[in-house]
């Protein structure tokens, strides 16, 4: 009954849809989300990585004052979400950043000053040169250790197309994992974005990105009984490809999760008609944020998976006008920083996603 109580009073909260017209108005909740950056680069010439586009003089011209009006851009989504939450995120994984110094000009953004947030970020051996990375709040999050997660072919039970010499030149961005604590509860969160689809393959890549982030929450699960675990990222996939649905197991239904396995709140919505982002007039959800049954079934009284919308959702699409292309070949679509080669001066090609959690 309390529980059902929470529900009808979350559902009065928020405004009843997947593009997060509402908010979060009570103190016991935390947002935790994701959001692509699309290629977030500094300036400056790094020898060590693919950042020649990302220069002064480079193709895209990437000037100081472009990458200001980036920065801006992005800081003012983060702080749309938190105005319209009524709460910074808890905590926010990232993806398509080049390095540490970006995210430190990021949240040095007046618009996110006062959310005070902490960064946890490796370097990773991508040949574009981009990692990801977690912001969180000090005062929610609790931090206690952090791991960089790398691709290895070594032990898969993927069966994988490429061959011995091709595997040995592949490198893309590590996986983030950060255990920590919220509202004193263990947590397990792991940021990833996973191999393009460029050409129509790396299937199989993601695939085994999934296998090593199920791997590793398999081994956090048993080491930390009841350890509450979130896996959020831009996986190149949508929720009902193989390597989210069988690979890591995250099912469609809440009902359908077992104990030691996932749920994906964004399946339905994507079934639904939403998508966080578009290619050739098709929409997917590769933003997802998933949990694991300790977290979607938690005991009375701790954290738990919360539904935000009156349609039974549990994920949420940040879609906001301003954040659309509104007129031209890509009418419709997320609006982004480059189109065709043009500076438009806009945010990502991607939406923003997030879940809620709370008592």
């Amino acid at each position: 009954m309390k529980r059902f109580l929470m529900l009808c009073l979350l559902a009065a909260f928020f405004a009843g849809t997947a593009s997060a017209e509402g908010g979060l108005k009570t103190k016991q909740n935390y947002v935790i989300g994701f959001y692509n950056l699309e290629n977030l680069f500094d300036i400056y010439d790094d020898p060590a990585k693919n950042d020649e586009e990302f220069l002064p003089d480079g193709s895209n011209q990437w000037t100081e004052v472009k990458y200001n009006k980036k920065l801006h851009n992005i800081a003012t989504v983060i702080a749309d979400m938190a105005k319209s939450n009524g709460a910074f995120h808890t905590i926010l994984g990232v993806s398509e950043i080049e390095n540490r110094l970006v995210l430190e000009d990021l949240v040095s953004q007046p618009e996110l000053q006062s959310a005070h947030f902490e960064i946890v970020h490796y370097d990773s051996p991508d040949r574009r040169g981009v990692d990801v990375a977690m912001l969180y709040r000090p005062d929610q999050f609790e931090y206690i250790f952090s791991e960089s997660l790398p691709f290895s072919f070594e032990g898969t039970e993927v069966e994988i197309s490429l061959s011995k010499e091709e595997q040995d030149y592949f490198r893309t961005r590590d996986i983030l994992m950060v255990y920590g604590k919220i509202d004193n509860e263990d947590f397990a969160i792991y940021v990833a974005h996973l191999p393009s689809r460029v050409g129509g393959k790396g299937g199989d890549l993601r695939s085994l990105g999934a296998e090593i982030i199920r791997k590793h929450a398999e081994k956090m699960m048993e080491q930390y009984p009841g350890v509450k675990v979130v896996v959020m990222g831009d996986m190149n996939d949508d929720p009902f490809n193989e390597s989210m649905c069988e690979v890591l197991g995250a099912q469609k239904n809440p009902e359908d999760v077992k104990p030691g396995g996932f749920f994906n709140p964004f399946w339905r919505m994507l079934d639904d008609g939403y998508g966080s982002l578009a290619y050739r007039d098709v929409w997917s959800i590769f933003d997802q944020v998933i949990v694991n049954e300790s977290l979607l079934n938690a005991k009375p009284g701790t954290l738990a998976l919360q539904q935000v919308s009156e349609k039974g959702y549990y994920g949420v699409v940040y879609k906001r006008k301003y954040l659309v292309t509104q007129t031209g070949r890509y009418k419709g679509y997320p609006f982004r920083t480059f189109s065709s080669g043009k500076f438009m001066n806009g945010y990502s090609d991607h939406f923003p996603t997030f879940i809620v959690i709370g008592k």
